[in-house]
């Protein structure tokens, strides 16, 4: 079972890239987010990807991401009755992984049906398996308990990690802390989610 891949890039296009690793070229299907990640890299540096293994009878499929966290939400997806790899692929080109955790968590079903193939019985099927398991993504994608002092710090990192600009994170981390200053950081994260959805 294939889980990294690290390597230089041969071809690349928003939904699938050709990544040579030692002379082997593996053909791994990408999201949006994850391509936009690899435009970025410096040209002609290896660039690394997680990567999610789908077993079928008729063949196997790698699926790559640029974050750990991405990665975990696509195995969620496929875990939904009605969800293949290729769909969920689609959903998570749907916007920043933050957005999207967040329309879960409120149970946003406009939001999510405006994937294309994700309907409202898809939306709604979304959101009552995997709400609580979206809750617990979040709480892992925030770091362990800080000091008061470097808690907005911590806030921003994880609101980074999770696809949002630093302007529209510090933004969002800002007002969460002075609304509820003695919340906990879980809490925090997810008042900015919830800022961040609406913006």
């Amino acid at each position: 079972m294939i889980g990294f891949l690290r390597g230089h890039l041969l071809q690349s296009s928003p939904e699938r890239i050709l990544l040579d690793v030692g002379g082997v070229g593996y053909d791994v299907h990408i999201s949006r987010p994850t391509y936009e990640s690899l435009l970025a890299q410096p040209s002609g540096e290896e660039v690394s990807v997680f990567v999610h293994t789908h077993m079928r009878d008729d063949g196997i499929s790698l699926f790559g991401f640029s974050t750990e966290p991405e990665k975990q939400f696509f195995e969620l997806l496929i875990g939904v009755s009605g969800i293949g790899p290729k769909l969920a692929r689609n959903i998570l080109s749907g916007g920043p992984l933050g957005s999207l955790l967040s329309a879960l968590a409120q149970g946003d079903i406009v939001r999510l049906s405006k994937t294309p193939g994700v309907g409202k019985k898809t939306s709604e099927r979304m959101v009552l398996e995997l709400r609580d398991k979206v809750d617990a993504l979040a709480a892992e994608l925030s770091p362990p308990a800080a000091p008061v002092a470097s808690i907005s710090n911590d806030l921003t990192s994880a609101l980074l990690n999770l696809g949002y600009r630093s302007t529209e994170a510090e933004q969002a981390v800002r007002e969460a802390l002075r609304e509820t200053p003695e919340a906990t950081l879980q809490e925090l994260l997810r008042s900015c989610l919830k800022r961040l959805s609406r913006a």
